[in-house]
């Protein structure tokens, strides 16, 4: 199949991290992404991912270009004037003190997408302050509920918050696409992380006004012995996600504990004696041993696998959703996928 946004044509004023993946999203889905890159790396690019290739390249026409230098302003704005998009990451007025800001663009093409990817967003006390993923995820109030009550709360590091922006900015800009290919006027796309990230939260404030997270009672998602990360023998974790009642119910068949009413899930005076004697059953047993028992059914559970292990899971091979790089790294496969609405 033809991907979904062939015929897209994006300039990408590289950045680091959210920003290059927002692009390399739309690169996946067919977009023609041409990066303006400085010639040299920045410290925390290489830093972070060494002398390996950057695989937020990957799919796209690379461009060196020091915009400071005379005459290098004119020739990115040549791209721009024959481009759908334009993607930046840079602090806000950054794009404009160099004369390539949304103003100067739309001179040369008023139908431009610009699509400005920040932490903070283009105004509010902020803007202008330096962030990075965790201070943007710590500011949504998302990053409190990834700690059991008093405890340091903790996020995988850029999985979030930049991701998560990059997300929401290439949701942005096939909008204002779409948009701007029926009324011909492009707009501003501006695609702040804490915005994001609290639009994303939606579900969390949906429960959160019922009183189940983030209240003074006890909460299914923190407190309770069915929803949780246990330790195995060995070292390792797993995941239990058993909400529903039919599927507490098959946990508490499958883990043979026939003296636990399964009807009274939500007693929440039960829940702390029944957590520890999970915590204790788990521990006595390897990660191999619960995956065999449970992994598959609908107990909603999952092993806690590093990246390399998420790599050769059967499920994910199954899928084709990891393949190895020149360097020995992963590359991860584009999503979402398509298929044919029919067979015909």
């Amino acid at each position: 199949m033809r991907p979904p946004l062939t015929g897209v044509r994006v300039i990408e004023f590289e950045g680091i991290g959210p920003g290059p993946l927002a692009g390399r999203m739309l690169a996946d889905m067919g977009a023609t992404v041409t990066v303006i890159a400085r010639p040299q790396k920045s410290a925390v690019t290489e830093r972070l991912g060494g002398a390996a290739d950057n695989p937020l390249r990957r799919g796209k026409t690379l461009v060196l270009l020091d915009l400071k230098q005379q005459g290098a302003v004119s020739t990115a704005m040549g791209f721009v004037a024959d481009a759908d998009v334009l993607l930046e990451g840079n602090r806000p007025g950054v794009m404009e003190r160099l004369g390539l800001g949304p103003a100067d663009c739309a001179v040369r093409n008023p139908a431009l997408v610009y699509a400005r990817m920040t932490g903070w967003g283009q105004s509010g006390p902020l803007a202008q302050a330096a962030g990075h993923d965790l201070n943007y995820v710590a500011l949504s109030g998302l990053l409190s509920l990834s700690a059991h009550r008093g405890q340091r709360p903790i996020v995988p590091p850029t999985v979030l918050g930049d991701a998560g922006g990059a997300l929401g900015l290439a949701f942005g800009v096939v909008c204002a696409v779409l948009e701007a290919r029926s009324s011909g006027k492009g707009r501003v796309v501006d695609g702040a992380i804490v915005d994001v990230l609290g639009m994303l939260g939606g579900i969390a404030q949906w429960v959160r006004s019922s009183g189940q997270i983030d209240g003074p009672g006890p909460s299914p998602f923190h407190d309770s012995p069915f929803y949780d990360v246990y330790a195995c023998a060995g070292g390792s974790f797993i995941t239990l996600g058993a909400l529903e009642p039919q599927f507490y119910a098959l946990l508490l068949n499958k883990l043979q504990l026939t003296d636990v009413d399964a009807n009274a899930q939500y007693d929440e005076a039960a829940w702390p004696a029944l957590k520890a004697r999970l915590t204790t059953l788990f521990a006595s047993q390897p990660r191999a041993h619960w995956c065999a028992l449970l992994e598959g059914s609908d107990v909603c559970f999952a092993p806690v696998l590093s990246m390399a292990e998420a790599a050769v899971h059967p499920h994910n091979v199954a899928r084709g959703s990891y393949s190895p790089d020149a360097q020995g790294g992963l590359q991860v496969a584009a999503a979402p996928r398509f298929l044919p609405l029919s067979d015909d």
